[in-house]
């Protein structure tokens, strides 16, 4: 396989050289070509690059990283960067500024989504920490990587066929879709099988093995997932592997108890979903939810965190101060503490027969990579907060066409000011307010939809292929019954919100001479953290804030406390 270039771009001469001599010594110093990191080249405009960008990807050589001076004459950094992502969707995109042009960077960030800016002058020391990130990044995302890759074939419509991308999307796994209902799609099964094809979906695995139409579970094993628990007894259970909880488990391990994680899906949660996360903390460039997903889960196996997904839990009880959870596959496991961190659920959309397109044209939610499935057409996407916005701007870099359909009469309520103000620079994003889906139509796939405002009034039908659903949420809490005490909608009670009789300072159920703590459940030594937990504030920073905080509760709980 070739060997990944870097690609700098600066019209100094001086400059251009001094990036090309600190990048080569970091990445491209081995003498021998198969132990070289990166090809590191250097043109001095935007036009060059991209002339290069296309000569390598004829002969099939990735470009990992373009990094681009912003003041060229001809075509700035930003512009640059900016057709890079036409051309080379997977390369990590850097400008490189001066101080005093820092503004230009971030309007940078925000119109064309560059992955980081960097000041100049540099100090080699702090320029390779964040390039390094980036490039490991690439290394886990790239298309070009065969070796390991699955194929998977079926009609992008059919439900068992969208139920596998998104698998294999949450967990990471290295996968080339060819969508059977096109031409080159029904050409590359046909090249692998012949005429006579098997039952679709099909997955081809990277040792050549073929699965037709597998379940979840078939395929976690052949993609060796671990989906049962090595131990009957932990000192630490981690319920749900979203923010909250990958960090529960991080801290946890990390501070010596052996520690379990488990998921019904796959780690990430619904911030591992999406497209861009721009107001964490850290991160002025902003990152993926993926990628967020993929460094925690790199931290928790460092620290030797137990992982099992997919696999639910399906009921806890209490005995002899162990907590014992059941799981969907019949075991059993033990735990001295528990953290719930299970999040939320995307709440279905009320309407007359749009269930019966589910995974053939309607969706909950929106990973990155259904973006590309949309090129050139018109996704229409329901909500009108932030992961709506954050899903909108990200179909609208394929998409033709983007309609936000919103109840309100805007998106003010409960979306960000910083995505209202970026979906306001998009041509290509339409946001329809005091609309609603009323109906929809079609015949093994969405075809149709019928739109009305909130008192059903403006009635009109149009056609639509993609239709993704964020309304709100609901908390995976029905496992667990009257274990522990839950509000009207199924969040979970902690610490001073537990109910308590009248007349009563203990909480109902209470066993212990002590009040609960803050995110103590009225089960001690049971705690919940994140989206699940009542009364949380619904950010990624918030639930890591409170994984990180159950922790302190576990250890002081374990210490008898």
């Amino acid at each position: 396989m070739p060997i990944p270039a870097l690609l700098a771009v600066d019209d100094d001469p001086g400059v251009r050289a001094a990036i090309q001599r600190d990048l080569r010594q970091h990445y491209d110093e081995d003498d021998t070509p198969e132990d070289r990191q990166f090809e590191v080249l250097a043109v001095d405009s935007g036009a060059a690059a991209l002339d290069l960008i296309a000569r390598l990807r004829q002969r099939r050589q990735p470009v990992a990283l373009v990094l681009s001076d912003e003041r060229m004459p001809g075509m700035g950094g930003v512009d640059l960067l900016t057709r890079v992502r036409e051309v080379s969707p997977e390369t990590k995109r850097v400008l490189l500024t001066a101080y005093a042009d820092t503004d230009v960077a971030i309007r940078g960030v925000n119109r064309a989504r560059l992955d980081l800016y960097l000041t100049k002058p540099w100090n080699p020391t702090e320029l390779f920490s964040p390039l390094d990130d980036l490039l490991s990044a690439w290394r886990a995302e790239a298309s070009h990587q065969l070796d390991g890759r699955a194929l998977l074939f079926g009609d992008r419509w059919s439900r068992e066929s969208y139920q596998l991308r998104e698998f294999l999307a949450r967990n990471r796994a290295p996968y080339h879709y060819h969508d059977t209902a096109t031409a080159d799609g029904r050409s590359a099964l046909s090249d692998l099988v012949g005429e006579s094809w098997p039952a679709l979906p099909l997955l081809v695995t990277p040792d050549g093995t073929r699965l037709e139409r597998p379940d979840v579970q078939a395929l976690a094993r052949h993609l060796h997932l671990q989906t049962r628990a090595e131990l009957e007894r932990y000192d630490l259970v981690v319920v749900g592997a979203g923010p909250a909880g990958l960090t529960s488990s991080v801290y946890g391990a990390s501070e010596g108890l052996r520690t379990l994680l488990l998921d019904r899906d796959a780690p990430g949660g619904q911030a591992g979903l999406s497209a861009r996360i721009e107001n964490y903390l850290g991160f002025p460039a902003g990152l993926s939810g993926r990628d967020l997903t993929t460094r925690a889960v790199a931290q928790a196996r460092k620290f030797h965190v137990e992982i099992v997904s997919p696999q639910a839990a399906t009921a806890m009880h209490v005995e002899h101060e162990y907590k014992v959870l059941r799981l969907a596959d019949g075991s059993e496991v033990q735990a001295s503490a528990v953290v719930l961190a299970m999040g939320v659920q995307w709440r279905t959309l009320e309407v007359d027969g749009l269930d019966r397109f589910t995974g053939a044209g309607v969706y909950y939610g929106a990973s990155m990579a259904e973006a590309r499935t949309c090129r050139d057409e018109t996704v229409y996407v329901v909500g009108g907060a932030n992961s709506a916005g954050q899903a909108a701007l990200n179909f609208a870099e394929f998409a033709r066409k983007v309609v936000m359909l919103v109840r309100g009469p805007d998106l003010s309520a409960s979306m960000s000011e910083y995505l209202i103000h970026n979906i306001g620079q998009r041509d290509n994003i339409e946001v329809q307010p005091n609309t609603c889906v009323v109906g929809a139509g079609g015949d093994d796939r969405l075809r149709t939809l019928t739109l009305a405002s909130p008192d059903g009034q403006g009635t009109r039908t149009v056609a639509a292929a993609s239709l993704y659903v964020m309304i709100g949420a609901a908390p995976d809490t029905d496992w667990l019954g009257e274990v522990v005490a839950r509000d009207a909608r199924g969040y979970i009670y902690t610490g001073p919100d537990l109910p308590r009789p009248a007349g009563s300072a203990r909480p109902v159920g209470w066993t212990r001479s002590r009040d609960p703590w803050l995110l103590e459940t009225c089960v001690p030594g049971v705690f919940a953290a994140g989206d699940v937990r009542s009364g949380s504030v619904k950010r990624v920073a918030s639930s890591v804030g409170e994984g990180a905080v159950a922790i302190q509760f576990v250890h002081q709980y374990l210490a008898g406390k």
